[in-house]
Protein backbone atom coordinates (compact mmCIF):
# COMPACT_ATOMS: atom_id res chain seq x y z
CA UNK A 1 0.00 0.00 0.00
CA UNK A 2 2.90 2.36 0.72
CA UNK A 3 6.66 2.34 1.00
CA UNK A 4 8.80 4.70 3.11
CA UNK A 5 11.31 6.89 1.31
CA UNK A 6 13.09 8.91 4.02
CA UNK A 7 12.57 10.88 7.22
CA UNK A 8 13.80 14.21 8.57
CA UNK A 9 15.02 13.06 12.01
CA UNK A 10 18.68 13.96 12.68
CA UNK A 11 21.19 11.89 14.64
CA UNK A 12 21.91 13.15 18.12
CA UNK A 13 24.71 10.80 19.19
CA UNK A 14 26.09 8.67 16.38
CA UNK A 15 27.61 10.04 13.20
CA UNK A 16 26.59 7.10 11.03
CA UNK A 17 24.36 4.06 11.43
CA UNK A 18 27.04 1.37 11.17
CA UNK A 19 25.00 -1.42 12.84
CA UNK A 20 22.02 -0.70 10.61
CA UNK A 21 24.29 -0.85 7.56
CA UNK A 22 25.85 -4.10 8.80
CA UNK A 23 22.39 -5.66 9.16
CA UNK A 24 21.51 -4.65 5.60
CA UNK A 25 24.75 -6.10 4.26
CA UNK A 26 24.34 -9.32 6.26
CA UNK A 27 20.76 -9.90 5.10
CA UNK A 28 21.54 -9.12 1.48
CA UNK A 29 24.78 -11.10 1.59
CA UNK A 30 23.10 -14.22 2.94
CA UNK A 31 20.38 -13.98 0.32
CA UNK A 32 22.97 -13.77 -2.46
CA UNK A 33 25.55 -16.21 -1.12
CA UNK A 34 23.11 -18.97 -0.17
CA UNK A 35 21.41 -18.86 -3.55
CA UNK A 36 17.93 -18.66 -2.03
CA UNK A 37 16.67 -16.87 -5.15
CA UNK A 38 17.88 -19.51 -7.58
CA UNK A 39 15.32 -22.25 -7.01
CA UNK A 40 12.36 -23.19 -4.86
CA UNK A 41 14.24 -26.27 -3.69
CA UNK A 42 17.16 -24.22 -2.39
CA UNK A 43 14.80 -21.77 -0.68
CA UNK A 44 12.88 -24.61 0.97
CA UNK A 45 16.09 -26.18 2.27
CA UNK A 46 17.27 -22.91 3.79
CA UNK A 47 13.87 -22.01 5.22
CA UNK A 48 13.41 -25.41 6.84
CA UNK A 49 16.95 -25.41 8.21
CA UNK A 50 17.17 -21.85 9.54
CA UNK A 51 13.54 -20.78 9.83
CA UNK A 52 11.15 -21.24 12.74
CA UNK A 53 8.93 -24.28 12.09
CA UNK A 54 6.34 -24.45 14.89
CA UNK A 55 5.61 -28.17 14.76
CA UNK A 56 9.32 -28.97 14.79
CA UNK A 57 9.94 -26.58 17.68
CA UNK A 58 7.25 -28.20 19.80
CA UNK A 59 8.62 -31.66 18.96
CA UNK A 60 11.99 -30.44 20.25
CA UNK A 61 10.33 -29.20 23.44
CA UNK A 62 8.84 -32.69 23.80
CA UNK A 63 12.28 -34.29 23.51
CA UNK A 64 12.12 -35.43 19.89
CA UNK A 65 15.48 -34.86 18.21
CA UNK A 66 15.48 -32.53 15.20
CA UNK A 67 17.91 -32.99 12.32
CA UNK A 68 19.02 -29.67 10.90
CA UNK A 69 22.00 -27.36 10.40
CA UNK A 70 21.28 -25.65 13.75
CA UNK A 71 19.32 -26.76 16.84
CA UNK A 72 15.65 -25.90 16.46
CA UNK A 73 15.69 -23.40 19.35
CA UNK A 74 18.50 -21.46 17.64
CA UNK A 75 16.23 -20.77 14.66
CA UNK A 76 14.60 -18.03 16.77
CA UNK A 77 17.88 -16.17 16.25
CA UNK A 78 18.59 -17.21 12.64
CA UNK A 79 15.20 -16.81 10.98
CA UNK A 80 15.37 -12.97 10.74
CA UNK A 81 18.39 -13.19 8.43
CA UNK A 82 16.85 -15.29 5.64
CA UNK A 83 14.34 -14.11 3.04
CA UNK A 84 12.05 -15.78 0.55
CA UNK A 85 12.40 -13.44 -2.43
CA UNK A 86 13.90 -10.21 -3.70
CA UNK A 87 10.65 -8.38 -2.87
CA UNK A 88 10.64 -9.82 0.65
CA UNK A 89 14.25 -8.75 1.20
CA UNK A 90 13.99 -5.28 -0.34
CA UNK A 91 10.77 -4.45 1.53
CA UNK A 92 12.24 -5.32 4.91
CA UNK A 93 15.55 -3.63 4.23
CA UNK A 94 13.90 -0.43 3.02
CA UNK A 95 11.91 -0.08 6.26
CA UNK A 96 15.08 -0.91 8.21
CA UNK A 97 17.17 1.71 6.40
CA UNK A 98 14.62 4.52 6.80
CA UNK A 99 13.79 3.99 10.48
CA UNK A 100 16.58 2.02 12.18
CA UNK A 101 19.29 4.69 12.13
CA UNK A 102 17.46 6.87 14.66
CA UNK A 103 16.68 3.90 16.90
CA UNK A 104 20.36 2.94 16.74
CA UNK A 105 21.15 6.54 17.65
CA UNK A 106 18.91 6.24 20.72
CA UNK A 107 20.13 2.84 21.95
CA UNK A 108 23.75 3.03 20.87
CA UNK A 109 25.28 0.42 18.53
CA UNK A 110 25.52 -2.45 21.04
CA UNK A 111 22.19 -1.68 22.66
CA UNK A 112 20.51 -1.44 19.27
CA UNK A 113 21.81 -4.83 18.18
CA UNK A 114 20.49 -6.38 21.40
CA UNK A 115 17.16 -4.58 20.93
CA UNK A 116 16.90 -5.81 17.33
CA UNK A 117 17.47 -9.43 18.31
CA UNK A 118 15.02 -9.24 21.24
CA UNK A 119 12.30 -8.02 18.89
CA UNK A 120 13.10 -10.75 16.38
CA UNK A 121 12.93 -13.46 19.04
CA UNK A 122 9.69 -12.01 20.43
CA UNK A 123 8.14 -12.07 16.96
CA UNK A 124 9.18 -15.69 16.51
CA UNK A 125 7.79 -16.69 19.90
CA UNK A 126 4.36 -15.14 19.28
CA UNK A 127 4.31 -16.84 15.90
CA UNK A 128 5.03 -20.16 17.64
CA UNK A 129 2.20 -19.70 20.12
CA UNK A 130 -0.39 -18.55 17.60
CA UNK A 131 0.60 -20.88 14.74
CA UNK A 132 1.49 -23.94 16.83
CA UNK A 133 0.17 -26.45 14.29
CA UNK A 134 1.91 -24.93 11.30
CA UNK A 135 4.63 -26.83 9.47
CA UNK A 136 5.54 -23.81 7.31
CA UNK A 137 8.87 -22.17 8.19
CA UNK A 138 8.93 -18.54 9.27
CA UNK A 139 11.77 -16.49 7.80
CA UNK A 140 12.42 -12.80 7.28
CA UNK A 141 13.47 -9.73 9.24
CA UNK A 142 9.96 -8.31 9.58
CA UNK A 143 9.52 -9.30 13.23
CA UNK A 144 12.72 -7.50 14.22
CA UNK A 145 12.00 -4.58 11.90
CA UNK A 146 8.51 -4.24 13.40
CA UNK A 147 10.16 -3.68 16.77
CA UNK A 148 12.26 -0.92 15.22
CA UNK A 149 9.11 0.74 13.88
CA UNK A 150 7.48 0.60 17.32
CA UNK A 151 10.52 2.20 18.93
CA UNK A 152 10.69 4.91 16.27
CA UNK A 153 7.05 5.91 16.65
CA UNK A 154 7.43 6.14 20.44
CA UNK A 155 10.60 8.22 20.24
CA UNK A 156 9.76 10.40 17.23
CA UNK A 157 5.96 10.44 16.79
CA UNK A 158 5.97 13.87 15.11
CA UNK A 159 8.86 13.23 12.76
CA UNK A 160 8.01 13.83 9.12
CA UNK A 161 8.26 10.72 6.97
CA UNK A 162 8.02 10.79 3.20
CA UNK A 163 6.14 7.80 1.82
CA UNK A 164 5.13 6.65 -1.64
CA UNK A 165 1.40 5.95 -1.39
CA UNK A 166 -0.02 3.36 -3.79
CA UNK A 167 3.49 3.22 -5.31
CA UNK A 168 3.01 6.57 -7.06
CA UNK A 169 1.94 9.42 -4.74
CA UNK A 170 4.73 10.99 -2.59
CA UNK A 171 3.42 12.31 0.73
CA UNK A 172 5.05 13.76 3.87
CA UNK A 173 3.21 12.50 6.98
CA UNK A 174 3.86 12.39 10.74
CA UNK A 175 5.51 9.15 11.82
CA UNK A 176 2.62 8.29 14.12
CA UNK A 177 0.25 8.27 11.15
CA UNK A 178 2.58 6.25 8.95
CA UNK A 179 3.59 3.62 11.49
CA UNK A 180 0.31 3.60 13.37
CA UNK A 181 -1.39 2.96 10.05
CA UNK A 182 1.10 0.23 9.23
CA UNK A 183 0.37 -1.55 12.52
CA UNK A 184 -3.38 -1.20 12.00
CA UNK A 185 -2.99 -2.93 8.63
CA UNK A 186 -1.23 -5.86 10.32
CA UNK A 187 -4.08 -6.31 12.79
CA UNK A 188 -6.72 -5.98 10.08
CA UNK A 189 -4.80 -8.50 8.01
CA UNK A 190 -5.23 -11.12 10.73
CA UNK A 191 -8.98 -10.96 10.33
CA UNK A 192 -9.08 -10.62 6.54
CA UNK A 193 -6.48 -13.20 5.50
CA UNK A 194 -7.51 -16.72 4.61
CA UNK A 195 -6.20 -19.63 6.66
CA UNK A 196 -2.49 -20.01 6.04
CA UNK A 197 -2.03 -16.50 4.66
CA UNK A 198 -1.50 -14.76 8.00
CA UNK A 199 1.61 -16.69 8.96
CA UNK A 200 4.00 -13.73 9.31
CA UNK A 201 1.54 -11.24 10.78
CA UNK A 202 1.83 -12.63 14.30
CA UNK A 203 5.60 -12.16 14.06
CA UNK A 204 5.01 -8.54 13.06
CA UNK A 205 2.73 -7.99 16.05
CA UNK A 206 5.05 -9.79 18.46
CA UNK A 207 8.05 -7.78 17.31
CA UNK A 208 6.10 -4.52 17.48
CA UNK A 209 4.88 -5.27 20.99
CA UNK A 210 8.40 -6.12 22.15
CA UNK A 211 9.70 -2.91 20.59
CA UNK A 212 7.13 -0.86 22.48
CA UNK A 213 7.85 -2.57 25.79
CA UNK A 214 11.64 -2.42 25.59
CA UNK A 215 11.61 1.22 24.48
CA UNK A 216 9.26 2.22 27.29
CA UNK A 217 11.48 0.47 29.86
CA UNK A 218 14.73 1.81 28.40
CA UNK A 219 13.52 5.32 27.56
CA UNK A 220 15.03 7.06 30.64
CA UNK A 221 18.47 5.79 29.59
CA UNK A 222 18.35 6.35 25.83
CA UNK A 223 20.72 8.80 24.13
CA UNK A 224 22.86 8.69 27.31
CA UNK A 225 24.76 5.45 26.87
CA UNK A 226 27.76 6.94 25.07
CA UNK A 227 29.45 10.09 23.89
CA UNK A 228 29.18 11.18 20.29
CA UNK A 229 31.14 8.84 18.01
Amino acid sequence: MFIPLHDDTPHYVIRFQWVTLALLVLNAGLFLLTGAFRSDAMLATLAEGFGVVPVEMFKTFAGVAHQGPVPEAITLFTYPFFHASWLHLIGNMLFLWVFADNVEDAFGPVGFMMFYMICGVAGGLLHLVMMAQSDWPLIGASGAVSGVLASYVLLFPRARVWILLFMRIPLPLPAIWVLGGWFALQVIGLFMAKTGENVALWAHIGGFGAGLLVTILARPYLFRSMRRI
